[in-house]
């Protein structure tokens, strides 16, 4: 049975303060109810629980980062870094931020081992402040065959 036909119910105690900001997220959000916001965040705890219980299991994802980068060689690191998992590493995009700060979102797609590897060697580096992994199982197209063709190129 798919997902949506086959339903269970689930029944929770909360913290009233917890309780009153779940209801306020749900309203903020225009959901219909509370049960497709606790869904959609025990989809995301799921999918952040893959990344460090399967180590095999392909995943896609973002890497986010808050940094200063007036603490040294933060930058130049980050990027020796990233080239050092140049094939899990898909793309990034920079922006400055306020008080010189920098925001940078990595698009990442491998083994959920080595995108944890990647995370890890990045908290390491000096200056970081915030690190944060979002992953899916769902995945990019391959770009290229397994022979290094491009994919849909004539024979």
């Amino acid at each position: 049975m798919s997902e949506t036909t086959s339903l269970a119910r689930l029944s929770m105690s909360l913290p009233g303060e917890l309780f009153r900001q779940l209801d306020m997220m749900v309203e903020e959000r225009g959901l219909p109810s509370r049960s497709q916001l606790i869904a959609e965040l025990i989809r995301h705890a799921l999918a952040e629980h893959e990344a460090y219980t399967r180590p095999d299991e392909m995943l896609a994802g973002t890497i986010t980062i808050v940094y200063r980068g007036d603490r040294g060689r933060v930058r130049h690191q980050l990027a020796q870094t990233q080239a050092d998992y140049l094939r899990e590493v898909i793309s990034s995009q920079h922006v400055f931020l306020e008080d010189d700060q920098s925001l940078e979102v990595l698009l990442v797609q491998g083994p959920a081992s080595l995108l944890k590897e990647l995370c890890d060697a990045l908290r390491r580096v000096r200056g970081v402040h915030q690190l944060q992994l979002v992953t899916t199982t769902a995945l990019l197209p391959p770009l290229y065959e397994q022979d290094g063709s491009e994919k849909g190129a004539a024979a």
